[in-house]
């Protein structure tokens, strides 16, 4: 009896140490760690900046469709690095992706600065179908081909660029000789002192008080960043100008995408393409409301003899164009629609 006892508990043990095993040894489920992107940004996280209103419509975008197989990182003000540096770091892949102006582009590869030239487009929005097609698909190649980064999309700067200055600028005998900052960029420069400006290219964070001095005589940005930056307290005048709609560019290294799976590559475009749409759609809107602060805020809103300027830049694109025959087609696409 006791010998059938002991093989009774022989035979349990048994059982137990089998289904220990059985434990065990099952595959574990496998969870892939989700892939980590960085994107830079020179512009605070702010619901009025055209970059984090792309952000973070593109964050919600790409979760809803993989969950939380990508994971963006987003990295405002700066935090990586100044938009000179960190162009060659996403070329390198050090910095997976950035969202900036296109006109920085221009230091990798100069035909990008076709963007920059003044009276391109009658607004921001007539920019988004060309870009879209075929002056889009030459600039891509340029990207891929010279820098060797992907144009993920092109999103919309939140207006035009203005003149705001302490008197008015809305006729070029009117600006004529005007210090008016600009971009530190060849054809923002040109395009000014075409207009008739004496262009002063300075850092945007020494505009407020080189105007406030009399150093310079006014400023060129969109409405958003002259609201922000407070440039109504000494610049009581915006000549509608709209002498530049250049794009927002969101860019990918060749290194980050191949981080991303081929199954999950379709989905990630999609969701970069929804982002596009939404802050497509809300820069006008965005726009509107912060001319009508500058207005509460004492600023005086000028109509502008566009053609005048226009006839005066003009002879930029065709210098342009010969110089960098790349660029023919881009300039042929904007004229046709």
């Amino acid at each position: 009896m006791k010998n059938i006892r002991m093989s009774r508990r022989a035979f349990g043990a048994s059982l137990a140490g089998l289904g220990a095993f059985a434990i065990i040894g099952r595959a574990a489920p496998s969870f892939a760690a989700p892939i980590p992107l960085r994107l830079s940004s020179s512009l605070p996280s702010d619901p009025n900046s055209a970059h984090w209103l792309w952000y973070d419509k593109f964050q919600s975008a790409l979760k809803a469709k993989v969950g939380d197989a990508i994971e963006i990182h987003y990295f405002p003000d700066n935090q990586l690095g100044k938009e000179a540096d960190v162009v060659g770091q996403v070329k390198l892949g050090i910095v997976d992706m950035m969202i900036s102006g296109s006109s920085i582009w221009g230091t990798l590869a100069p035909e990008v600065g076709v963007l920059d030239l003044g009276y391109l487009f009658e607004n921001m929005s007539a920019a988004g179908p060309v870009l879209d097609g075929s002056a889009g698909k030459v600039l891509n190649g340029i990207f891929a081909d010279k820098i060797g980064v992907e144009v993920l999309s092109w999103a919309y700067s939140f207006g035009g660029r203005n003149i705001a200055a302490r008197k008015p600028a809305n006729t070029p005998e009117v600006l004529k000789g005007q210090k008016i900052r600009v971009l530190p960029v060849a054809n923002f420069v040109a395009t000014l002192q075409a207009m008739g400006a004496a262009p002063t290219p300075m850092s945007l964070g020494e505009v407020y008080t080189a105007l406030q001095t009399g150093v310079i005589d006014g400023m060129e940005h969109d409405a958003p960043t002259i609201l922000a930056l407070k440039c109504y307290e000494v610049a009581k005048h915006i000549s509608l100008t709209q002498h530049i709609c250049n794009p927002q560019t969101i860019v990918i290294g060749k290194r980050a995408l191949s981080k991303i799976p081929a199954e999950t590559l379709p989905a990630f475009r999609e969701a970069a393409a929804e982002a596009t749409a939404f802050q497509r759609g809300k820069a006008n809107d965005i726009e509107a409301a912060a001319f009508a602060t500058l207005k509460k805020n004492g600023i005086e809103t000028h109509e502008v003899d566009r053609a005048a300027f226009k006839n005066l830049v003009m002879p930029l694109w065709h210098d342009f164009a010969q110089k960098y025959p790349a660029t023919k087609p881009v300039l042929d696409a904007i004229v046709k629609a």
